[in-house]
C-alpha cells in the first residue's frame, strides 16, 4: 500500500509533506504533487503535514477520488523528484487553509 495525493493539491501545492518524507517518493508537476507508489514506504508522515488534507492511504481514498490512485502511479515518474520544501503554490483553484 502507498499513500496518494488527491485533487485538493491541484493549484494548492504545499510542500511541507515533502520535508518529512524519509525517502524520495514525491514528484512535482507544475500545479501539484504526486507520490510514487514504488518509492513510498507507507510511513504516514506526510498525511498530517498536508494543510489541505490531500493525502490518503491508498485503501482510504474516498470513492469520489479513486482515480487519483492510478494517476499517482502513472504520473509520478513523468515528473522530477522533489526533496525540499519551498513556498506553496496558491493558484486560482486553491483554498487557503489559513484564510478566515
Amino acid at each position: 500500500m502507498a499513500f496518494v495525493v488527491t485533487a485538493a493539491c491541484v493549484d494548492c501545492k504545499y510542500t511541507s509533506c515533502v520535508g518529512v518524507c524519509p525517502v524520495e517518493a514525491f514528484h512535482e508537476a507544475p500545479d501539484r504533487l504526486y507520490i510514487n507508489p514504488e518509492t513510498c514506504i507507507d510511513c504516514n508522515a506526510c498525511v498530517s503535514e498536508c494543510p489541505v488534507d490531500a493525502i490518503y492511504a491508498e485503501r482510504d481514498v474516498p470513492d469520489n477520488l479513486s482515480e487519483w490512485v492510478a494517476l499517482n502511479a502513472s504520473e509520478a515518474a513523468k515528473h522530477p523528484v522533489i526533496t525540499g520544501v519551498h513556498e506553496p503554490l496558491k493558484g486560482p483553484k486553491c483554498v487557503d487553509p489559513n484564510a478566515g
